[in-house]
């Protein structure tokens, strides 16, 4: 049985993530860098609204352990469409902890594509991150 190894290769691309990352590049050629990931949030919530792309804001993540459900506080930043994940930050440098973070909200919500987006940068197609499980 062949293993899935996550990763980020561009070769994973496709037109619905390229839409979503269209509308997080509308959002920082707006804004810029250095606001916080809150503000991005919302106007990402706009953009994606305005392009008839369904989404939730801070989705609940609950944990299963030993088959049962539970809420343990956990919140995906943006669920579009049910298929994508969105960890946003607005940092000076994306650490390995956002990727695992990103890498275990994607195995709880067994969704295979998740994008990691650090608008705290010049260019925005330099702190996007696609991974795929």
């Amino acid at each position: 049985m062949k293993k899935t190894v996550p990763t980020t290769e561009d070769k994973q691309r496709d037109p619905f993530t390229e839409k979503v990352i269209g509308c997080a590049i509308e959002v920082h050629r707006t804004l810029g860098p250095g606001l916080l990931e809150s503000t991005y949030q919302q106007c990402l919530a706009y953009e994606l609204n305005k392009s008839g792309i369904p989404f939730r804001l801070e989705s609940p993540m609950p944990v299963t352990y030993k088959n049962i459900k539970l809420d343990c506080g956990y919140r995906v930043d943006v669920l579009v469409d049910d298929q994508l994940i969105l960890e946003l930050k607005s940092v000076d440098k994306i650490k390995d902890i956002h990727k695992a973070q990103l890498m275990t909200y994607m195995k709880l919500a067994h969704i295979k594509t998740g994008l990691l987006i650090n608008f705290n940068v010049s260019r925005l197609t330099d702190g996007i991150q696609r991974f795929r499980l």
